[in-house]
């Protein structure tokens, strides 16, 4: 038996299909359909509108999956349909392929060797191009780091390659979720997308081909990087007012204060300093009159001043509900003090009741108090933590 053959029955066993996504790529579409069928047969072409002779090709293939679309409707589209199309065919994982020739067929091996390989099944790979390579056109190098650093920023993950079509995915897991894409920037929101739901996304190593006298790219510099700039900024939106927080609030409930304490707190490689920082910051925000955007002012301005994100939006959980009432008639209190005010009551509607004068007199005490508790938390926990790193190291070397 060859080794393609073996390869083939490897695909088989893991119920895998191909996915081959094709506009307008007449030169280069059947040595790659012929190469992929060195390996199997679970092959699902998706035709996006052609206009050249791509039917025509096709027409020698009347053995495999082919959908035809009239009219183009962008990467994006073929894929999410060839996507559906391979669950409802019952495959659980697809490999797509882009029919513009950059791509070997022969590194399929690659994907189903890490994907045997790996305990986690929930897998999303993607190869990794060699950006450095002859012929290497340089507004793909650019464009590939600038979307490595846009998905590093939504996800917390680094990858070394964002933007390849040679890519394997979970099949059920990535139609669970809901898109607003349609064109070339729909590769970058599926993994976005995949990551924050906890499928592991991964790059490997694959070889890339760029022939200019058979290669047909449509991609479209300005208006692609456009559509993937706005994908980017509306995923990192909800990252940091949605994701992000959810994460760490899950992450925080799951080990309980006890356990986050020891694991989060003690046990971090961050500084006592930064620690103690960290907590100042987090019971700051906690207290001031920030109210509904705590968590992620916690996270984001922790990041900013490059402190412990964690530990930050931990402690920003200190206006819990049953202290708000002693957190705002606190702030009224130190608020009438601070501007000198003769009298001082809790707020009553009434016809005397004057909105501006107490929202300030709020807003300053908040201020105010959030100052002090942040203080004396930071301080409590510098001490702490100060004793039981003294502690440790006695140990350690005891």
């Amino acid at each position: 038996m060859s080794r393609n053959q073996e390869i083939s029955q490897e695909i088989d066993a893991i119920n895998y299909c191909i996915l081959i996504p094709t506009y307008n790529n007449h030169k280069t579409l059947q040595r790659v359909i012929d190469g992929v069928l060195k390996y199997t047969r679970n092959i699902i072409i998706i035709n996006d509108g052609s206009t050249d002779t791509t039917k025509a090709i096709l027409s020698n293939y009347p053995d495999l999956e082919q959908i035809h679309l009239e009219q183009n409707k962008g990467k994006g589209n073929a894929l999410r349909l060839g996507l559906k199309k391979a669950e409802s065919l019952g495959f659980d994982y697809a490999l797509s392929i882009d029919s513009d020739g950059q791509h070997y067929p022969d590194d399929i091996p690659l994907f189903i060797e890490e994907l045997k390989n790996s305990s986690n099944k929930k897998l999303l790979l993607i190869g990794a191009r060699n950006l450095n390579a002859k012929g290497m056109p340089r507004k793909n190098s650019f464009a590939n780091k600038f979307s490595n650093f846009w998905y590093w920023a939504e996800t917390g993950h680094k990858l070394q390659d964002t933007q390849s079509g040679f890519r394997l995915y979970p099949v059920k897991e990535v139609n669970q979720l809901k898109y607003l894409s349609t064109k070339y920037e729909f590769e970058v929101e599926v993994i976005v997308k995949a990551s924050w739901r906890g499928v592991l996304v991964k790059n490997i190593p694959i070889r890339v081909l760029y022939d200019p006298l058979e290669r047909v790219s449509h991609y479209r510099p300005f208006i692609d990087f456009v559509r993937i700039s706005a994908i980017n900024t509306w995923l990192l939106t909800i990252a940091i007012l949605y994701i992000k927080p959810r994460d760490f609030y899950r992450k925080f409930k799951k080990k309980g204060f006890k356990r986050f304490f020891k694991e989060d707190v003690l046990m971090s490689s961050d500084s006592v300093l930064k620690k103690s920082l960290s907590i100042a910051l987090g019971t700051f925000i906690g207290i001031s009159p920030f109210w509904g955007f705590h968590s992620i002012l916690s996270i984001v301005v922790a990041a900013f001043l490059k402190l412990n994100k964690t530990i930050s939006f931990a402690f920003s959980n200190v206006s819990f509900p049953i202290f708000i009432p002693f957190i705002i008639y606190g702030s009224l209190k130190i608020g009438g003090l601070v501007l000198n005010k003769k009298t001082f009551r809790l707020i009553q509607i009434d016809s005397d009741f004057d909105v501006k004068a107490h929202l300030i007199q709020y807003v300053v005490g908040s201020f105010v108090l959030a100052i002090g508790l942040a203080v004396l938390f930071g301080l409590i926990g510098y001490i702490i933590l100060s004793v039981m790193s003294k502690n440790k190291a006695q140990v350690k070397h005891g």
